[in-house]
């Protein structure tokens, strides 16, 4: 089906839905390196003026990907809840923004509407906003998990704790641990990025996190983000596993490539879920994503890379996880060029995850061969911290010494908690209080004054 608009004397025509999409899109290389960008402004303006004028359920019935051809469609189709939809049915994409953007759009509303969203609907409505928009809408949702603490309660931020070391040296990695326990950070998630993907020292991992969170109570998770298939084996041997962590993409074959599918997904949930570990409740999922790991996957499809990252959370909310983090500018300036088109495809993520039911987090990073730097991070942490992001990731000075990219800080939470008067989880404060580590706002204690934890110092 053709899709057209007419600007001035020029009429433009769209082959199909999949390609309305794409030229709606905001300019980044990803989509440029694709081939599937506006080649103008002007073209980009009149498939959004299509876009707009397009009734939501046209994308039920015409798939991005193919139904027969790729899972996740599948997924996205077959568990689509037609009465969570019906209060915006009739509408249009540009009407369900003006909705969306109105009073009438409240959390409760936003809440209930979710299971009746498709990713590709939650996309094409993005490609309307500006920044504002997105911030607006994705801060009048709350999407709240739990395992051992609560985690997407009004005005909290979490953040996970990211003490990775380029050889997995424990005693590196126990130093900082303890230097963001002592900055208020890890109530998200205790996440570490191994350096290899051998059993012995995965299950080593799991064991030192695991280890000092029993002998001092602390109320969060740990994770250790290796392959599915490595956490299953771990699962079996015994080993402490609290989350199930893996990459995911928007179509079938990026998944494939990742080695992953929705039937490996279900037996890991089921394992975790089987565990019991979670004291105050059972999101045992973690997910991470990306705008451009479809197309550097040869994996795209053709669709662009920002609708392919929404269908990403179409399939991660089949799991009801504890968290979902955008990894946004880590793949690197092929897909996403600079500050600017980094900031938006973060903006976008948390939006687009928060309108699906998703407790969005954001790796706020960038490559040093990106246009970017960490002003512009600065800019997208003080973004997301307004939209009501879930949880951020905290590495020490900001620069991840194994991945060899550049991230936030212990100091870049406590900067936006203050600036927002944004608290970490309930249980996690209250530990912190009892450890005399922070006082009862929250607020941390002089480092002198932090004795419970500093007299671990002299034994690393």
């Amino acid at each position: 089906m053709n899709y057209a608009c007419t600007l001035g004397l020029r009429r433009h025509v769209f082959g199909d839905l999949k390609t309305v999409l794409a030229k709606a899109s905001p300019a980044r290389s990803g989509d440029m390196l694709a081939g599937v960008a506006a080649a103008s402004e002007e073209e980009r303006m009149a498939a959004r003026m299509v876009l707009a004028d397009l009734p939501l359920d046209r994308f039920l019935q015409e798939a991005v990907v193919p139904y027969e051809d790729d899972e996740v469609t599948r997924l996205i189709l077959d568990g689509h809840d037609t009465a969570a939809f019906a209060p915006v049915a009739g509408l249009t994409v540009g009407e369900f923004r003006d909705w969306l953007l109105s009073d009438a759009a409240d959390g409760a509303s936003l809440q209930a509407l979710a299971p009746g969203l498709t990713p590709e609907m939650v996309a094409a409505v993005s490609k309307l906003m500006r920044n504002q928009d997105l911030i607006l809408v994705a801060a009048k949702c709350q999407v709240i998990t739990r395992f051992r603490n609560t985690l997407g309660l009004p005005d909290r931020l979490a953040v996970r704790l990211q003490p990775n070391h380029p050889t997995d040296d424990p005693r590196g990695i126990a130093a900082s641990m303890l230097d963001g326990l002592l900055y208020g950070v890890g109530d998200a998630v205790i996440g570490i990025n191994p350096a290899t993907d051998s059993l012995p020292a995965i299950t080593t991992l799991l064991r030192l996190i695991d280890d000092f969170r029993e002998q001092y109570a602390v109320p969060t998770q740990s994770c250790v983000l290796t392959h599915v298939t490595n956490t299953l084996r771990a699962i079996e041997k015994g080993a402490p596993v609290d989350l199930v962590f893996q990459s995911i993409g928007g179509t079938e074959s990026v998944n494939r490539s990742f080695g992953v599918s929705a039937a490996l997904l279900d037996e890991a949930n089921a394992a975790a879920l089987a565990l019991g570990r979670g004291s105050v409740g059972n999101n045992v999922m973690y997910f991470e994503t990306g705008q451009g790991s479809a197309l550097s996957a040869n994996a795209h499809h053709g669709a662009d890379q920002q609708t392919l990252e929404a269908r990403a959370y179409g399939l991660a909310r089949r799991y009801r996880p504890l968290l979902v983090n955008t990894v946004v500018g880590f793949i690197g300036p092929e897909y996403l060029y600079d500050g600017k088109q980094i900031i938006r495809a973060g903006l976008e993520d948390h939006f687009c995850g928060k309108l699906l039911g998703l407790p969005m987090g954001c790796d706020i990073c960038y490559t040093n061969h990106a246009e970017a730097d960490q002003d512009d991070m600065d800019t997208l942490l003080t973004l997301l911290g307004v939209a009501g992001i879930n949880f951020i990731i905290g590495v020490p000075g900001a620069d991840d010494i194994m991945l060899n990219y550049q991230s936030t800080s212990f100091h870049d939470a406590l900067y936006v908690r203050k600036v927002l008067d944004r608290r970490r989880a309930p249980e996690f404060e209250d530990w912190l209080e009892r450890m005399g580590i922070a006082d009862f706002r929250g607020d941390l204690l002089p480092q002198g004054e932090q004795q419970a934890l500093l007299a671990l110092a002299a034994t690393l």
